[in-house]
């Protein structure tokens, strides 16, 4: 028997594996069946070269569980090893015996996975003692065990074994005896090994026969060995791809379509990667394209391969390419992994750009669902921006479809304003906006639909890159005023009737909300008062509530509205008339308090307005500032009168009531109330 010290820098080696080597202890069953594959695929490889001259025979790796003795066996029938290769590959850490082979048989199909050299010890994460019973495919070679209890200290001797292969055997500690439990490994393996390329058993078949389930001897196969992405696009058909990614994600809908990727220069990258349907009122959810390293699943998390928008598909990606550190669990940044990124970025983007030039009903079709997708690339990569702005597609409340060129022209003569600017009319909700969408058709306007969760952040994110364009929500102001004309209609009113019409209606609108009072001449057939928001307060208000104010304020601001009054409507000159009739002798008298006022600040403002502060007399100073406090005595009085009056005028809060419902924002005891009014004024 030979005895021995691990060849380590520090007797510290296995709490470093145990605590900090790995980012997770399930990692070892992985890491031990990977040696395992690897062991095969090097004896398949010597034998394709003649360089192994026996029977490959069975080839299947086996796992195994003893719960009486507490061991867990992974078992293979690979090319086995010498007590010389156990010292060399085994006692030595961080020395691969894969790395040689890898030099030597480089270009063959059988790739090795394992080439980390440490593998092998992240048994020790869950295991107080590993044995290795080996006997390697070399001519009169030797078995040969080796045991080792977590410390430096190990044990190699010779034993009586006849078939070829390596058995490794972990007595499961305490701490771990998880792994000890059928259902735990099966997770496992399902997890990490369902895709190897080498036959891998757990556990016995069973059948139904005589009201029971019985054993059938035959080993149970958990994987697949010849999965989909690595087989050839032209031999696979559309009901292959959706079957896979039924295995994948059993409790997912059926996806849009696939890209199947298949690369071999300047890198290896194979994979299937599916749009799946994402609505836009649930949270979107990433980590669910699985990375592979030839077949062995690495992780799930992919940002650092898969550009940010592509992390929303489903799917599978493998590449021998990507730089992994020793657990295999993290990418390591570098010039392939970028590489990779771009080619995968120009793959989706061709793939769309085909099925828009080639099919563009189905895209049109599939449009609301991808939409997601495109918009989140537009907005993140430049490069994918470059090419989606061929394809992408703007979807007006009539359901058409348009490219940007498409609409350009279409709205290019109705729509373009005195500015030369073609105006890009949108709305967000069809319902709540039906009155100012109807409004816009109306004139002969398009409006387009962007009621999607990025729309936001794509309009401020395009507008400055779309040539003479602009973009304006249909409730952004009157229909007149969304597309600015040369020959607009002027208001009939003075300065004066609009200040004082101005309170009337101040002193009815809800306090709770920010408004201002416009007034418009429009024609007379167009509604009396219509509630507008402008597009840049809107815009700043919902980019704020997206999280995504590029300004840094909006989300503390009350949101602002105007109430632009129709001073051409016959309606709203009947409040003039009554205001004129009921209040007018009492605005006669405010104002006739309010002038000599006025005229004494002005007459004293003008005759110091040539003198320096310390040259005006204080008596001066005085009788300004008492001025002031009169006339804004008599002002609150008169705008407290109007106010009052347009509180207790019904069709002065009828209209303002219209207004509100029409934009959504007429509710509970104020709706009731409106009702009870409208039902009162029919009568």
């Amino acid at each position: 028997m030979q005895k021995g010290n691990i060849g380590v820098t520090s007797d510290n080696i296995f709490p470093i594996i145990k605590k900090f080597l790995y980012s997770d202890q399930e990692i070892f069953l992985r890491e031990l069946i990977s040696n395992a594959v690897d062991a095969t695929q090097k004896l398949k490889t010597l034998s394709s070269f003649g360089d192994f001259k026996g029977e490959l025979e069975e080839l299947t790796v086996n796992v195994a569980i003893d719960s009486d003795k507490k061991t867990l066996t992974i078992s293979d029938h690979g090319v086995g090893m010498t007590a010389e290769e156990i010292d060399k590959y085994i006692n030595q850490i961080a020395f691969s015996g894969a790395e040689e082979f890898l030099e030597k048989y480089k270009n063959q199909d059988n790739a090795i996975i394992g080439h980390f050299g440490l593998g092998f010890y992240s048994a020790f994460m869950v295991a107080k003692k590993v044995e290795i019973k080996t006997l390697s495919y070399q001519e009169g070679a030797k078995a040969v065990k080796w045991t080792c209890d977590g410390s430096p200290e190990y044990t190699v001797e010779e034993i009586d074994k006849k078939d070829r292969g390596t058995e490794i055997t972990l007595h499961i500690d305490k701490e771990s005896e998880e792994f000890l439990q059928e259902a735990r490994i099966s997770e496992l393996l399902n997890k990490y090994c369902r895709f190897l390329p080498v036959e891998i058993g757990f556990g016995e078949e069973k059948e139904y026969k005589d009201d029971k389930m019985v054993s059938t001897g035959k080993p149970k196969i958990i994987n697949n060995t010849n999965p989909l992405w690595t087989q050839a696009p032209q031999d696979i058909k559309e009901e292959d791809y959706k079957k896979f990614y039924r295995d994948l994600y059993p409790m997912g809908d059926e996806p849009l379509f696939n890209i199947h990727i298949n690369v071999d220069y300047p890198f290896n990258l194979t994979g299937i990667l599916y749009f799946p349907k994402i609505r836009n009122n649930i949270e979107v959810q990433k980590n669910k394209i699985q990375l592979y390293c030839n077949q062995v699943y690495v992780t799930d998390s992919v940002e650092g391969i898969v550009p940010e928008f592509l992390t929303l598909l489903h799917g599978v990606l493998d590449s021998p390419d990507i730089p992994l550190n020793v657990s295999r669990s993290y990418l390591q940044s570098d010039s392939n992994v970028k590489k990779i990124s771009s080619h995968i970025t120009k793959k989706v983007a061709d793939r769309l750009n085909d099925l828009f030039k080639n099919d563009r009903k189905e895209l049109e079709e599939k449009w609301d669902d991808l939409k997601l997708f495109i918009e989140y690339g537009m907005l993140t990569e430049d490069k994918f921006y470059e090419k989606a702005e061929k394809f992408f597609l703007l979807k007006n409340t009539e359901g058409k479809y348009f490219t940007f060129k498409e609409y350009e022209k279409l709205i290019k003569d109705a729509q373009t304003d005195k500015h030369k600017n073609k105006v890009h009319l949108y709305a967000t909700d069809k319902d709540a906006q039906y009155t100012y969408i109807n409004e816009a058709r109306d004139k002969g306007y398009d409006v387009l639909m962007f009621d999607g969760q990025f729309d936001i952040h794509f309009i401020n994110h395009i507008e400055p890159k779309l040539s003479n364009v602009t973009f304006k929500r249909v409730d952004a102001d009157i229909v007149e005023k969304l597309i600015e004309r040369e020959d607009e209609i002027k208001s009939t009113f003075t300065e004066e009737q609009e200040n004082n019409m101005r309170h009337v209606f101040l002193g009815t609108l809800p306090k709770e909300k920010n408004f201002g009072v416009i007034f418009e001449g429009l024609k007379e057939d167009d509604l009396p008062m219509i509630i507008t928001q402008s597009e840049f307060m809107r815009r700043m208000l919902d980019m704020s509530k997206l999280g995504g104010n590029p300004m840094g304020f909006g989300g503390d601001l009350p949101e602002s509205y105007n109430l632009i009054i129709n001073t051409n409507h016959k309606l709203v000159n009947d409040v003039l008339s009554n205001v004129d009739s009921k209040l007018g002798e009492k605005i006669n008298e405010f104002n006739s308090k309010v002038n000599p006022l006025k005229e004494e600040k002005e007459k004293l403002e003008k005759e110091n307005e040539k003198k320096k502060e310390e040259e005006v007399s204080q008596e001066s100073k005085d009788k300004l500032e008492q001025l002031r406090k009169d006339i804004d005595a008599v002002v609150e009085e008169k705008k407290k009168e109007l106010k009052e009056f347009g509180k207790k005028n019904k069709l002065v809060k009828q209209m303002i009531d219209l207004a509100l419902l029409s934009n959504n924002m007429l509710r509970g005891e104020d709706l009731a109330r409106f009702v009870k009014r409208s039902v009162d004024l029919i009568k």
